[in-house]
């Protein structure tokens, strides 16, 4: 097409998507970078990556009668196949799931609570805000022997209380009852753990607008409406770190399952850190031990994977823009 003298020719150009670059060539372009990083990274891998490594080549052997582990038998898959057939490991799963889910949940709820009751000015803030840190900076070993001599059946401080209370007509036996062990470690698990549920969302709380609740309050929303439209979206992130904290947390926890009851009675408040620890240590079965441990290494890597993609989940979407 031709054009008069100053006239300005406007062409449609396409537009070209810039070019993702790699993990590899990220990490190639910034070669210089790791050597800082280079002595963490050497000492990672000696503390971490080989006794991962280990864990896993031992987990395809049996253990001998010798105990010697030099003469170690290959057995390929058999530990996992007799892990995944037997009645215990289905029995300890779901005893895990429930002491994962519900101490997730009535912590995160727990401290949901506490943080938006901190989050508001009256006397005594300061006071409370630190009682309520205690249970989770105390010891879980300190705490776990406590807690046992509270639910001791004979003399401990709880049954004595329902007596007088008049609530039964005898002690209740928390932990030597299969029925009632596993929850009764549910409430001593949320009872340390929500403090730092509460510690998160107090954080994420500072992000949340006054403007925008006191706009709410003025277009008539009542507490709870405030709460789901302008609060919580706003703890979304926080909330979902916190939650995958707490999970991975309790998927690990040890100290209070095995201080309190060591698995028992009758393996009712057995999960899967403390069997594990049971196989490899009190059976002397490392094969088998090694291999519960690596399908807890598989169920933490995928929790891990969420758990990193909640965190860069805000650098994505500022890339993109």
């Amino acid at each position: 097409m031709r054009t008069g003298p100053g006239q300005a020719i406007f062409t449609d150009v396409p537009a070209v998507a810039p070019k993702r670059t790699g993990l590899l060539q990220k990490v190639y372009n910034s070669r210089a970078d790791y050597l800082y990083v280079l002595p963490a990274v050497v000492v990672m891998l000696i503390v971490i990556a080989y006794p991962v490594y280990y864990t896993i080549e031992l987990s395809f052997f049996k253990t001998p009668a010798s105990l010697q582990l030099k003469d170690k038998i290959f057995v390929g898959l058999d530990n996992y196949v007799a892990i995944l057939t037997s009645a215990s490991f289905w029995k300890v799963t779901w005893q895990t799931m429930v002491w994962t889910f519900l101490s997730t949940v009535f912590a995160f709820l727990l401290g949901l609570g506490a943080a938006l009751a901190l989050h508001r000015d009256f006397m005594g803030r300061g006071i409370l805000r630190a009682l309520l840190l205690i249970p989770w900076v105390v010891s879980a070993v300190a705490a776990s022997y406590v807690w046992k001599w509270l639910y001791h059946s004979d003399f401990g401080a709880i049954g004595a209380l329902a007596v007088q209370l008049g609530l039964t007509s005898e002690p209740i036996n928390f932990i030597d009852n299969t029925q009632t062990v596993l929850y009764s470690l549910i409430v001593v698990n949320v009872w340390k753990e929500f403090s730092f549920a509460m510690i998160m969302l107090m954080a994420g709380l500072q992000t949340v607008p006054d403007q925008q609740l006191r706009a709410a309050q003025v277009d008539g929303a009542n507490a709870w409406q405030r709460f789901w439209h302008v609060t919580f979206p706003h703890l979304r992130g926080v909330s979902t770190v916190t939650v995958l904290l707490l999970m991975v947390q309790n998927f690990n926890s040890f100290i209070i399952p095995w201080i309190m009851t060591g698995g028992g009675p009758a393996g009712a408040s057995d999960i899967w850190i403390t069997h594990i620890y049971q196989y490899a240590f009190g059976r002397q079965r490392w094969g088998q031990g090694a291999a519960y441990a690596v399908i807890l290494f598989l169920v933490m890597m995928v929790l891990g994977y969420f758990y990193v993609r909640a965190l860069t989940r805000g650098d994505e979407k500022r890339q993109g823009a």
